[in-house]
């Protein structure tokens, strides 16, 4: 196990993400730098990046974590029960991205590794991660870009990856309680090391390397689209389905916050103005009722 090698991955990954991000939002990222010192529950350090009221970006962190415990939190090993208390290392960068724009689909993208030593044995490695796309007013040609994107960078890992990986991501970003997906998925793995260090480890890197690709177009193609109150409104209803999954569901922030992670980091994904409302749903034949009928529901987006 190389675990320069991944930090140094990893690094270059946030660096490349947020300097394209800037670029096209023409603001600049914060750049927050933390350390955890030794002798806590958890220690290491990490570099959030975040960027808010941009032109393009209304809300959006990239962040990078190093850190250490001593024992892994319940969120860790609820497929590993062997690994229960066992002390860890993890590194990862993650992000989520909401734009200004109800046209434009607010992204989420992680990729991580996680090692753990249980008292009677080696030290177990494993990857995880994935990105997954959130539409607010849905097209065609964007999901199946996404999906065609992710199914590319995949490929070279064996022909099972994509579709094992997209079914993953579509049953869990689901809200069980809402009974509907939070939007039109992507990939999701977890607990990953079957194709052994090295050939996980640049799964995960092809996984990281087609975020840029999967999302800017989209980015681009919608940044300009004319909206107005309704649409601004109906984004904040959508998104409090975001705050819900990542609050209830989500591995990602379960984990920060049971191991004694950064809280301002783990929360930065939450969005900037959220709504709710009690029982509400579209009009028949709206463009927000078209979100439900034709996107929330688990298509071959890589085959349209």
């Amino acid at each position: 196990m190389n675990t320069q090698q991944v930090r140094d991955y990893l690094l270059d990954l946030q660096d490349r993400i947020v300097t394209a991000m800037e670029a096209l939002d023409g603001g600049r990222f914060i750049t927050d730098a933390w350390t955890r010192e030794p002798g806590g529950k958890l220690e290491g350090e990490g570099r959030s990046r975040l960027l808010e009221d941009g032109a393009f970006l209304e809300r959006g962190g990239c962040s990078f974590s190093h850190v250490k415990g001593k024992t892994l939190p319940p969120s860790a090993t609820q497929h590993r029960p062997e690994l229960s208390g066992a002390p860890f290392e993890a590194l990862g960068v993650s992000l989520v991205f909401h734009p200004r724009n109800p046209y434009v689909p607010t992204v989420h993208m992680n990729v991580r590794m996680l090692a753990a030593t249980p008292a009677n044995g080696e030290p177990v490695t494993w990857f995880g991660g994935g990105m997954d796309l959130t539409p607010y007013y849905g097209f065609e040609e964007d999901a199946a870009h996404f999906h065609r994107t992710n199914r590319d960078a995949l490929v070279p890992f064996g022909n099972d990856k994509y579709p094992r990986f997209k079914q993953w991501c579509d049953e869990y970003f689901f809200l069980k309680h809402r009974n509907e997906p939070r939007g039109v998925g992507g990939v999701f793995f977890d607990d990953f090391s079957e194709l052994g260090f090295e050939g996980s480890f640049a799964m995960m890197r092809a996984v990281g390397d087609a975020f840029l690709a999967a999302y800017l177009p989209i980015a681009e193609r919608r940044k300009a689209m004319v909206f107005g109150e309704r649409e601004r409104d109906f984004q904040a209803y959508r998104r409090g389905r975001y705050v819900e999954f990542n609050l209830v569901f989500d591995r990602g922030t379960l984990f920060g916050l049971q191991s004694g992670g950064r809280t301002e980091s783990i929360l930065m994904s939450m969005p900037p103005i959220v709504k709710w409302r009690y029982d509400w749903h579209p009009e028949p034949g709206t463009p927000e009722a078209k979100l439900y009928t034709d996107f929330l529901k688990p298509r071959d987006w890589a085959s349209a």
